[in-house]
């Protein structure tokens, strides 16, 4: 049997079919402006009523759509009382007429519950559905320690860490923009960075396994004209690396839980990959690069678990 997911995220549209081991994905970054750091909500939503039946489109040439036993969709950003955003309308309203059309059921997931299934498979380490594990929410929008485990289809999570101001994936944008990079900026800064000798030091600030990441920031949007761009880029990426092993074990000290999955298209970055993995007090797993970013993925696996029993 397949199972669909869909998932329309503040930047991406995705498709996914899954049948165990199984996966097709089709994704569609939605435009950004140059120099801009991001989009409307309702330029969000129309572009992904543009992408989603093309993707679609194109998944269902590779499956037979017959053999559909369930949709999963994100419908909202995180698994708390109000977590809104317009851009998953697209998607649940996409996802619902497939379902009724085809009459199977439709499950409804949290987009913060994708990045984690997303995880856990493209880790390969699926015994974190068993017990409690500490899951770290990287992106351009998010930066959450929660302390998380498997129940129904999804996940329960408790906010034990996290950021108190922007989220790492904005101060990595920000700086990016300023830099001259194209929105969203994490890859072409790792790129930069990458031909740094040195890295400017920027400050670190933690209050147990919460982060402000506004000081450092601050320090370095002053520095943009005045510096070597490949050094500030370091420096970034050093100071998030940085905090991030700071908060996290003082995360993993308050909890006791010493298993850390890292999800999000931060977390891809391959300096703070090898920062995690050296110096954090616990055992760390991370989501391949592929399904580090937005995906459906992880939509489609937790419909597969919840239906496919």
């Amino acid at each position: 049997m397949i199972y669909l997911g869909i998932d329309t995220s503040n930047y991406t549209t995705s498709v996914a079919a899954v049948c165990g081991d199984t996966i097709i994905s089709k994704r569609q970054l939605l435009p950004v402006k140059s120099g801009e750091r991001g989009i409307r909500q309702s330029e969000g939503v129309f572009h992904h009523m543009k992408f989603l039946p093309r993707l679609y489109g194109e998944i269902s040439k590779d499956i037979a759509v017959s053999d559909i036993a369930a949709v999963g969709v994100s419908t909202r950003p995180r698994n708390v009382a109000g977590s809104y955003m317009p851009v998953f309308l697209a998607g649940e309203g996409y996802a619902r007429v497939i379902s009724d059309t085809l009459g199977v059921p439709l499950h409804c997931v949290s987009h913060q519950d994708g990045h984690v299934m997303a995880g856990i498979y493209s880790c390969g380490f699926e015994k974190l559905l068993e017990g409690e594990f500490l899951s770290v929410h990287l992106s351009g929008g998010t930066t959450e320690i929660l302390k998380s485990r498997f129940a129904d289809g999804g996940f329960v999570h408790e906010i034990v860490g996290g950021t108190k101001d922007i989220s790492a994936g904005q101060f990595i944008d920000r700086i990016g923009v300023r830099l001259g990079l194209q929105f969203p900026a994490g890859r072409a800064l790792e790129e930069l960075s990458n031909t740094a000798e040195k890295a400017i030091k920027l400050p670190v600030s933690t209050d147990g396994a919460y982060i402000n990441f506004s000081g450092a920031e601050t320090k370095a949007s002053r520095m943009t004209d005045e510096c070597e761009k490949a050094e500030l880029a370091l420096g970034v990426l050093t100071a998030v690396k940085d905090t991030l092993v700071k908060a996290l074990n003082s995360a993993v000290r308050n909890t006791g839980v010493s298993r850390v999955l890292m999800v999000g298209g931060v977390s891809s970055n391959s300096l703070i990959r090898r920062g995690l993995e050296k110096e954090l007090d616990g055992k760390v797993f991370f989501a391949s690069p592929e399904l580090s970013t937005d995906n459906a993925v992880g939509v489609a696996k937790l419909a597969e678990i919840k239906y496919g029993l």
